[in-house]
């Protein structure tokens, strides 16, 4: 397993794992209007996903991007803990979404100067929709936490919870460390200072309090993941797992 296959594989699975739990939210929107903005949310991530997956696809040669998404057990997934969080409330998914969200745009950003021209392209194509998610997600912030008392709590609420998973984004092992002397991997380290700021503006923007630093998860990128993960993967991978290699 190379480890510029690794490498991908990790943005897809963030990418379809997002991907799923934003499908969840379709009919179940508060507003039609909503409903179909997280919808569309969703279609973004697995867009995104499939470009990384047919990439690593190519990069591995045995497996196909299908394959890759629908034949794989919970520990040889590398996606960020913080995406497979269950939505809870809406306020919740705002949270979760927001704080990936950042991360996401920063990181993007800087993969599309990535000098593997695919990751880079692919990186400049998902920025276009990035931005627009940020924006959404920031938006929603800063209207529920301003909002009334009860949406100020929840989504305090949710940002306390949540936290705890935000560590992990910027964690750099010797695969990262690797791709990125050959100019090709994103360091997350250095994007801390940029996300802390980002966030903190929005933070105050919408009167709520940032999460005093407490232990941080992590293990995502070495496939230890939440109980969370096992629900969302037996639910996805279902009609593969019951009929393999069906054509439809």
């Amino acid at each position: 397993m190379s480890s510029l296959f690794t490498y991908t594989l990790r943005i897809a699975d963030s990418s379809l794992i997002l991907g799923q739990r934003m499908s969840e939210w379709c009919s179940n929107g508060p507003t039609l209007e909503e409903d179909i903005a997280m919808s569309n949310i969703s279609l973004d991530m697995f867009g995104q996903a499939n470009g990384f997956y047919q990439y690593a696809a190519q990069l591995d040669g045995t497996k196909s991007a299908d394959e890759l998404a629908f034949r794989r057990n919970e520990r040889e997934f590398f996606n960020h803990q913080l995406v497979e969080q269950e939505n809870g409330n809406f306020g919740t998914t705002m949270v979760r979404n927001f704080l990936h969200d950042v991360f996401n745009f920063l990181f993007y950003t800087e993969l599309s100067k990535s000098k593997d021209e695919t990751l880079s392209a692919l990186a400049s194509k998902s920025l276009k929709e990035v931005k627009y998610h940020l924006r959404h997600s920031s938006n929603w912030l800063i209207r529920l936490g301003g909002g009334t008392e009860e949406s100020n709590t929840k989504v305090q609420d949710a940002l306390e919870e949540l936290w705890m998973y935000t560590g992990e984004l910027f964690e750099m092992d010797n695969l990262d460390t690797e791709l990125l002397n050959n100019g090709i991997a994103v360091d997350n380290s250095a994007l801390k200072l940029e996300w802390d700021i980002m966030v903190n503006k929005t933070l105050v923007k919408a009167k709520l309090t940032r999460p005093e630093e407490v232990y941080m998860a992590t293990g995502g990128k070495k496939g230890l993941h939440t109980e969370c993960l096992g629900f969302i993967l037996s639910e996805m991978q279902f009609l593969q797992r019951a009929y393999p290699d069906a054509k439809w």
